[in-house]
C-alpha cells in the first residue's frame, strides 16, 4: 500500500516483516457504499498568491522545476520534528504502543482547483465575520480591560451564560494583543464519506482557516485516521500548523479525505499537548466528527469513551477548551463523550462554517 507523503524507512518497525508492510487495511463500517483509502501523492510545487475580489483565490504555476533541496530537507526536519513530538506525547499513556506515522501532505493543482470552488462561496461569509471582529480586536488591544478571564478587577456579567468561569477582565498593557490559539481536529474516519460530511468538513476547515488568517491567530489543522495498516495503526496528517505557516496550507487542506477508523483519544491528546504548551492564554480545541471513536483491537465502547473523557478533563486542567462538531449518526454518544457544554449539535451541514467560525470569534 503506498503511504500519502513522504516517509522515512525509520518511521516503520525494521522487525516488521514484508507481508505486514503490505498489510491491508481494517475499515469501519459506513453508512455509505464508498470509502477511501490512502493515495499516494505527489508535490506539484505550487505557489498561492491573494485572493481575488469574489473571495476564490488567484493561483498559478510559480516554477515549474522542483522544490529546492533545501526547501525539502526542511519539509523532511519539520516532518520529523512532528513525528517525534506526537510519540513523545503518547509515551505513557494507553496509546504507547500504538505505531504512529505523521504525515505532512502534499498538494497539486486539483487541490488548488478543488480549493477555489469551494472557497469561491465562503469567502464573502469569512470576510464579513472578519470584518466585525477586527473593530472588537482593534477596541480589546486599546481599552484598559481584557475580557474572559478567570479572575480580574470587572465582573463581565453577561459571560456567565457561557459555564466556563471566564466572568472577569482584567486591565491589559496597551501593547498586548488577544491572547488565542485554535486546534482543529477532522475525523477522517470511512463514514466521513456518507451524506456530504467531508465536503461539510472541508468547507469548514477552509473558513476556519481564512478567518484565522485574517485575524493573525495562531491555527493547528489535524486529520487523523487508525488502521491504515499493521505498520501504521494510527495517521495523523498535519495540514496546518502554527510553527511552520506556509501560505499553501490552504491547498494541502483540500486531501482531508475518509480513509479508516478512528482513534480519538489519541488525536486529541497530540493536539491538546501542543496547544497547552503554547504560550497563548485561550487554548481552543475543536474536533469535527461523524461518529463514535472504534478501532483495531479493542479501542471501543466504555474502553474508548473513558480514555477521551480522561483526556478532556486532563487538558482542561492545563487550560484547553474542547468542543465537538458533531455531524453525523452518532451525535448522542458525541454529547455523552464531551458533555453539553462541549457539544455543538450541527444538523445542517451548511451551517457548519459559518457556525464554526462565529464561536471562534466569541473567544476572542
Amino acid at each position: 500500500m503506498k503511504i500519502w507523503g513522504e516517509i522515512d524507512t525509520a518511521d516503520f518497525d525494521q522487525n516488521s516483516s514484508l507481508e505486514e508492510e503490505q498489510g491491508i487495511a481494517w475499515k469501519k463500517s459506513a453508512d455509505s457504499e464508498e470509502s477511501s483509502s490512502l493515495a499516494s501523492e505527489e508535490s506539484a510545487d505550487m505557489e498561492s498568491s491573494d485572493t481575488g475580489e469574489s473571495g476564490a483565490p488567484r493561483y498559478h504555476q510559480a516554477n515549474p522545476k522542483a522544490m529546492p533541496e533545501d526547501a525539502k530537507q526542511q519539509e523532511r526536519e519539520f516532518r520529523k520534528q512532528l513525528n517525534r513530538s506526537a510519540r513523545e506525547i503518547v509515551s505513557g499513556s494507553i496509546h504507547d504502543k500504538i505505531k504512529l506515522i505523521v504525515h505532512r501532505p502534499a498538494y497539486d493543482e486539483g487541490h488548488q482547483q478543488e480549493y477555489a470552488s469551494l472557497s469561491k462561496g465562503l469567502m464573502p461569509v469569512v470576510r464579513e465575520i472578519a470584518r466585525k471582529t477586527l473593530p472588537l480586536l482593534e477596541h480589546e488591544v486599546s481599552s484598559e480591560f481584557t475580557r474572559n478571564r478567570y479572575y480580574g478587577s470587572k465582573f463581565q456579567a453577561d459571560s456567565i451564560a457561557y459555564k466556563d468561569y471566564k466572568y472577569f477582565a482584567k486591565k491589559r498593557p496597551p501593547t498586548e494583543s488577544p491572547s488565542l490559539i485554535v486546534g482543529l481536529r477532522v475525523d477522517e474516519s470511512a463514514s466521513m464519506s456518507a451524506f456530504g460530511r467531508l465536503e461539510a468538513a472541508k468547507r469548514a476547515v477552509i473558513a476556519v482557516y481564512e478567518f484565522c488568517q485574517i485575524c493573525q491567530i495562531p491555527i493547528l489543522i489535524n486529520g487523523d485516521t487508525a488502521d491504515v495498516s499493521r505498520l501504521e495503526q494510527m495517521s495523523i496528517f498535519a495540514y496546518a500548523d502554527w510553527e511552520r505557516p506556509d501560505a499553501n496550507d490552504r491547498f494541502r487542506l483540500m486531501g482531508i479525505g475518509a480513509r479508516s477508523n478512528n482513534r480519538d483519544g489519541m488525536a486529541l491528546r497530540i493536539m491538546a499537548e501542543r496547544l497547552a504548551a503554547s504560550p497563548q492564554q485561550t487554548k481552543l480545541l475543536i474536533s469535527i466528527s461523524d461518529g463514535q471513536p472504534k478501532a483495531m483491537d479493542n479501542y471501543t465502547g466504555s474502553y474508548a469513551v473513558t480514555d477521551m473523557q480522561q483526556t478532556i478533563e486532563e487538558y482542561e486542567r492545563k487550560g484547553v477548551t474542547f468542543l465537538a462538531a458533531a455531524i453525523g449518526q452518532d451525535k448522542d454518544v458525541i454529547s455523552e463523550i464531551y458533555g453539553d457544554e462541549r457539544y455543538l449539535d450541527i444538523t445542517n451541514l451548511q451551517e457548519l462554517p459559518a457556525k464554526l467560525v462565529r464561536i471562534i470569534a466569541r473567544y476572542l
